[in-house]
């Protein structure tokens, strides 16, 4: 994949995930306030999607979204959820 198509797909990711505001935010800085726990969440599930793998693994993956944004994620998800 091409500089250029890494950057596409990052751009593709962020939007879908909802972080067009915080994208230039820094993550954590000690005493500086970074981003929000529900955004730190979607970055860390884009994070994992950019390597587009055939099987993800999440551990209560809507634990710190707010509501609408979970219930977002289920009915217009692309992905096979699977809850045992």
């Amino acid at each position: 994949m091409s500089r250029c198509q890494k950057y596409e797909r990052a751009e593709v990711i962020i939007k879908e995930l909802g972080l067009e505001r915080c994208c230039h935010t820094r993550i954590c800085g000690g005493l500086i306030k970074g981003i929000s726990g529900g955004e730190s969440k979607r970055t860390s599930i884009g994070y994992e999607i950019l390597v587009d793998p055939s099987l993800f693994l999440l551990d209560e993956p809507t634990l710190g979204l707010d509501s609408s944004f979970a219930r977002k994620e289920r009915v217009g998800s692309p992905f096979c959820l699977l809850v045992a």
